[in-house]
């Protein structure tokens, strides 16, 4: 058994998120994700067929962003852990959003970690 932690690091997109009348237009979020993924053994042929492709985890979070308006950062990290649980390999995942702009002195965020 092989095991790799997989990182999508500092994803900034427009998004609407939040329960302010102010944050009905998009706002810049940031988001992160760590995968714990675990393998058979560790790649040997050196292609992506032998490991989780994280584009999937990018582009869902976009197609997440494009289609669901969300109340609440803890139900939007929610949305993106069980996306990344859609690969059977995936283990365990931490994910973290950060709203950017929401004060001027500091930014806003929640975090989860969740396991298989």
């Amino acid at each position: 058994m092989a095991e790799y932690t997989v990182i999508l690091d500092r994803l900034e997109l427009p998004m609407r998120l939040g329960i302010y009348p102010h944050e009905a237009e998009p706002q810049r979020i940031r988001i992160n994700v760590e995968m714990l993924v675990s393998y058979a053994c560790p790649p040997s042929a050196d292609t992506i067929e032998e490991v989780l492709d994280y584009d999937f985890v990018r582009d869902g979070i976009h197609a997440l962003a494009r289609t669901h308006v969300f109340a609440l950062q803890e139900t939007l990290v929610e949305a993106i852990a069980s996306l990344c649980f859609a690969d059977h390999r995936v283990r365990q995942v931490r994910v973290r959003s950060m709203k950017l702009d929401v004060y001027p002195d500091a930014r806003v965020g929640c975090e989860i970690v969740r396991t298989r």
